[in-house]
This record gives structure tokens, sequence and C-alpha cells, in this order.
């Protein structure tokens, strides 16, 4: 008797995107971790001496304004901007999340004085909500996480939401409700675990946004400051410096272009991996 053999469906592939920008983000991810036990010097170690030194053997980077080394600072740059950006984005989620999942499940009234509030807070700029949070207390590198966590709730509901809608029509939803389950049990038991791989997606394009308006708010003196190492800040005190030593802004620059494209190649990766529809990857 012949054997029938077992036909399996092809195995999916990490995506060419997920792969680039795991490369780009590990070494930052180590610099984060290891910024200081890297970095030559400590990053607010002034000499007036080396005062606006070019890039060179003893200064990979070249120096500031206060003879600061330009890398040091920005290797641990790195942790302050990753760490606005994780807990920014964390922020988002813990509140966004929730909100969501009651508008798409109560509908009624609940659902729209959310949807209404999230509507009024998307009316306003990022950066300029960020600001409009930020003004009424001295600013702080953690009141800066607070302003750009709410900045992203609406984004996070609206995602939230309109996936709950889809899914308050599958059949284990309606099984769910004949069983006399509590609302708790369906939102948190049934809906929430189908709902993760597109909320992942969106946590790891919401990091990148979240550093960039971070390094805004920083910029503009409203984030981080004086003598951290954020990036936004390092390039606001090198404006005066741009045409004399031009390396001061451009290294912290460099680092946060390398990290938002990497955390977006991150994301277009996760889509195409947890998409159900794709089998093969790119």
């Amino acid at each position: 008797m012949t054997a029938v053999s077992q036909v399996r469906p092809p195995a999916k592939r990490w995506p060419s995107a997920l792969v680039v920008g795991l490369v780009m983000l590990v070494p930052l991810l180590v610099a984060a971790f290891a910024g200081p036990s890297l970095a030559p010097y400590t990053y607010d170690e002034m000499n007036i001496l080396s005062r606006l030194q070019a890039p060179g053997a003893e200064h990979w980077f070249g120096t500031d304004e206060y003879g600061r080394d330009v890398f040091s600072r920005t290797l641990v740059g790195t942790a302050n901007s990753l760490a606005m950006g994780l807990a920014a984005t964390a922020l988002s989620l813990i509140v966004g999340v929730p909100l969501g999942l009651i508008a798409g499940y109560t509908r009624g009234p609940v659902s729209e004085l959310i949807m209404r509030a999230m509507d009024v807070l998307m009316s306003f700029p990022p950066i300029l909500l960020g600001i409009l949070v930020l003004a009424v207390t001295p600013p702080a590198l953690w009141k800066a996480i607070v302003a750009i966590g709410i900045v992203y709730v609406p984004q996070v509901v609206r995602l939230t939401r309109a996936i709950t809608l889809e899914l308050m029509q599958e059949e284990f939803i309606t099984a769910a409700k004949l069983r006399g389950e509590s609302t708790g049990f369906i939102l948190f038991q049934e809906i929430l675990p189908n709902i993760w791989p597109p909320l992942a997606v969106e946590a790891s394009l919401r990091v990148a946004f979240a550093i960039l308006l971070g390094a805004a708010l920083s910029f503009i003196g409203m984030g981080a400051q004086p003598p951290s190492s954020d990036w936004g800040l390092m390039i606001a005190e090198a404006r005066p410096f741009v045409e004399q030593a031009p390396w001061i802004a451009l290294c912290p620059g460099l680092a946060m272009g390398i990290t938002v494209v990497g955390i977006n190649l991150l994301g277009d990766g996760l889509r195409s991996l947890l998409d159900p529809r794709n089998t093969g990857g790119h």
C-alpha cells in the first residue's frame, strides 16, 4: 500500500523589512543599555580647551561648545530617546486600548462620548497639543512622556474600536454572550487576544512618532533640560554653531534618523509577518 505524503503549508518567512529593521535597531538597543560604559567620556564632562574640536582620533564625533564629547553624548542620548518613545507609547496603549474596547462594545452614549472626546484631541496638531499639556507646569522629561502619551491616545482608541466592531460580528462573540459571559470577560478574554497583532504594528510605529515628537519638544525647550544628552536638546544647543561646527547637530540627527527608519521598517515587517493572508513573506 502506497503511503500518502502529507503536504505541509509553506513556512512563513521573516519579511526583509523586519530583518533590516532589526539589524538597524539592535546596535541602538545595545547603546541604550550599555551607553555609559561604552562612552569614552561622561556625557556632561566639559573641557573648554577642546571646545568645538572637529572629529578626530580623540573625539570621534568632535566636541560641542562646552568641550563635551559629541559621540559620548549621542551614545548616552540613545537611552533617553528610546525610553521616551517606549514609555509614551506604553502610556497611550494603557489608556487607549481599554477606551477603544469599551467604545466598540457598548455603542450608545458611552461610545459617543469617548469618540467625541478623541475627536477633540485629534483636532489639535500633535506638537501643539504637547505644548498645551506641558505649558501648565515647568518642563521635565517625565512630563514630556505623559504629554506625548496623551497625544497618541486617540489613534489607539480609534484603531481598537474599529477592530472591536469587526470582531463583534464573529460567532465566538455571539457564543460568549449566549453563555452569559460578563462584559469584562468578553472584552479581555475574547476580544483583546484577537486584536494584539494590529496593535503591535501600531505600537511599533507610534514609538517612532513619539521619538520625533519628544525631540521636537526638547528642541523648543519643553522636554529634556540641560545638561541632558537628549537628541532634540543636542540639536537645539547646536543651532548657533551649525556653520562653524555642523557635526554637533549632524551626529544626533543621524542617530535619530537611523532609529526612526529602523522602527518604521520593523513596523512594516511586523505587518507583513502578522498578516494572516501573508504566507510567503517578502
